[in-house]
């Protein structure tokens, strides 16, 4: 547990980035665990409060005779997620997320899936998560607003991203011939540094959360004119 006086992390744990990757999501790729068989682009209807996922029945004639045959726990499965940063960017890919667990019918065009693990991976990172951690976990409240908010800082505010790399770098940004924003959470936001052949990102965390896409603007004004004179962002 941590101890009360201590600073807030600089980015969401593991649960919340995945439960935000839930929330973001529109389709999935579902496989069979026991059969092998896999679906492409499932449509996600909704997460519920217990992160059980509701999806819309894709018609497929070998899912719904597995179904049929299924005992009353259902077909084992698991459902694989991917992150994509909406920038256009080298390397978009920005997380992975697999569920395993049981699919069931919840109606003539509605499965239900009931995740029991899930597994986190960034890079060649992977962190396992019980089914506890991500039911308990929020989404984050800029998840449905990001891509807009990350592509007005791409578009609009080149001279706003050198100053918060200048932030993390300490002013040394030899050989970054571009800056780019990839992630905006409640936290902070992480920027790619682009070189000629390779890229570095660095995540720069706000000094207070941001509680919603209005508090973006001045979270940075923040970083960049504690003492408020500049213009607003």
């Amino acid at each position: 547990m941590a101890h009360p006086d201590a600073p807030p992390s600089p980015s969401p744990t593991d649960a919340e980035r995945a439960r935000t990757v839930l929330a973001a999501a529109g389709s999935l790729a579902l496989t069979v665990t026991a059969a092998g068989h896999r679906l492409e682009h499932v449509v996600l209807h909704a997460v519920d409060a217990a992160s059980r996922l509701l999806l819309l029945d894709p018609a497929d004639d070998r899912l719904t005779a597995e179904l049929a045959v299924a005992p009353h726990s259902g077909l084992a499965v698991y459902a694989e997620f991917t992150d994509v940063a909406p920038v256009a960017v080298r390397d978009r890919v920005r997380a992975r997320l697999a569920l395993s667990g049981r699919l069931t019918t919840a109606g003539p065009d509605t499965l239900v899936l009931r995740p029991a693990r899930a597994a986190f991976a960034e890079g060649d990172t992977v962190r396992v998560l019980d089914a506890a951690a991500l039911g308990a976990a929020a989404p984050d409240p800029l998840a449905s607003q990001e891509a807009e908010l990350l592509d007005h800082l791409d578009t609009g505010h080149a001279d706003i991203l050198v100053e918060l790399a200048e932030l993390v770098r300490g002013n040394d940004l030899a050989g970054v011939v571009g800056i780019r924003p990839v992630r905006l959470d409640r936290k902070g936001l992480v920027l790619r540094l682009e070189t000629p052949v390779s890229f570095q990102d660095v995540r720069v965390a706000f000094l207070t959360e941001a509680r919603g896409a209005h508090e973006v603007g001045p979270r940075i004004q923040q970083l960049l004119d504690p003492t408020g004179v500049r213009t607003h962002y």
